[in-house]
């Protein structure tokens, strides 16, 4: 099975360097970016899993590059995270595909279950994508029996 490649989105460096570093002492593998711009270009130069993407940044906010996500990397999970002057910011996420959202002061162990959660949710979905795929080109028993008959 893959493993999980997450990457974390803030403008605040202190946060992005001890999360980083919390995160591979546990084994993970994480991209960090600083702007909404910085994480759309390793996104594609990356395969990432999971983004946890802070809702207020510079520039480019956490929704306007959650859209961008979305729009050009489908199958990349975000969770949103914010603080508590934000929660309508996360609730906007929610409704724009985010898959859940963080409170910060975030706890590394909420991090890692939520992330973990989100990759599930995203090999469950290429799985149904990856059997569809195949039904499409596999017959079914009646036409196997019908061609045989012919």
């Amino acid at each position: 099975m893959e493993k999980m490649k997450m990457m974390l989105v803030d403008d605040e460096e202190r946060f992005l360097l001890t999360t980083r570093k919390l995160l591979e002492k546990k084994n993970f593998e994480v991209l960090t970016a600083s702007s909404g711009v910085d994480a759309l270009e390793l996104l594609r130069t990356n395969r990432v899993h999971v983004v946890i993407l802070d809702v207020k940044m510079p520039g480019m906010d956490g929704v306007a590059t959650l859209r961008e996500i979305k729009a050009r990397f489908p199958m990349v999970e975000v969770i949103m995270l914010t603080g508590h002057a934000t929660v309508e910011s996360a609730i906007e996420g929610l409704k724009s595909g985010a898959v859940d959202y963080l409170m910060k002061p975030a706890d590394i162990e909420d991090i890692i279950a939520k992330s973990l959660d989100a990759f599930n949710r995203r090999i469950d979905i290429e799985e149904k994508i990856r059997v569809a795929r195949m039904r499409k080109f596999m017959k079914s028993p009646r036409e196997i029996i019908k061609d045989a008959e012919l």
